[in-house]
């Protein structure tokens, strides 16, 4: 065993309550993480999980929601809403694949990892976990929030506020660029857009739910989560 390893190994039981194993304080991290991603998957999930919480809905993406804005006063950016509206359920419908996704990278969790975490401050395991995961999961979650955009309706209004744009406003050429159609840059646009943010959704509910489990273990946590944080 090297010296980084003696000391990692020694630090996870220098910093855990006594009588904690290091392989039950790695478990109980899984624990915490998995407990946070059920309760913001399944927040999120609900109908409005998205579109009617101000911190965490998802506005359109760059140039759309210039023109959105600009549209808004004199009271033709209809279209433009219904996408907004229309992205942000295909969010809240992609939750439960999002839930299976974020569980499975919690998986990877190490004993050097839960050590760290144990000491760290109030959202350090939602840390670790977006900072491990985040940039895997931006593509995993790529194919069913396609399934969820199409399914919401939010591609054809996509289309419709396209055409919209083009006929009335003189704006719809804003969008195409790099000889792609307008609607392929629009939806590959949305789609990017919506993945990114529904994931900064998920991290900060996480985050939130970790602080309240942190601060009251007796009535937040069971089994290995309230011995681990003093419960």
């Amino acid at each position: 065993m090297d010296r980084r390893t003696f000391l990692a190994t020694g630090l996870a039981f220098t910093i855990t309550p006594a009588g904690f194993a290091q392989g039950d304080s790695s478990a109980a991290i899984r624990q915490l993480l998995t407990t946070a991603t059920q309760a913001a998957t399944t927040r999120l999930g609900q109908r409005d999980g998205f579109f009617g919480d101000p911190v965490v809905r998802i506005p359109l993406p760059g140039t759309m929601r210039s023109v959105q804005q600009r549209l808004q006063p004199v009271g033709l950016a209809g279209p433009l809403d219904d996408v907004e509206m229309r992205m942000n359920r295909a969010a809240e419908q992609a939750m439960p694949p999002a839930r299976r996704l974020v569980i499975d990278a919690i998986r990877s969790l190490t004993i050097q990892d839960a050590a760290s975490i144990i000491r760290g401050p109030d959202t350090a395991a939602t840390q670790y976990l977006r900072g491990r995961t985040e940039t895997p999961l931006t593509g995993l979650l790529r194919p069913p929030m396609e399934e969820t955009l199409t399914a919401s309706g939010a591609y054809s209004a996509l289309d419709s506020a396209s055409g919209l744009l083009n006929q009335r406003s003189g704006l719809g050429g804003l969008f195409g660029r790099g000889g792609r159609s307008p609607a392929t840059n629009l939806r590959g646009q949305l789609t990017d857009f919506a993945v990114t943010r529904a994931l900064d959704g998920i991290f900060h509910y996480v985050g939130e739910e970790e602080r309240s489990i942190r601060r009251d273990p007796v009535s937040r946590a069971t089994g290995l989560l309230r011995g681990l944080f003093g419960g």
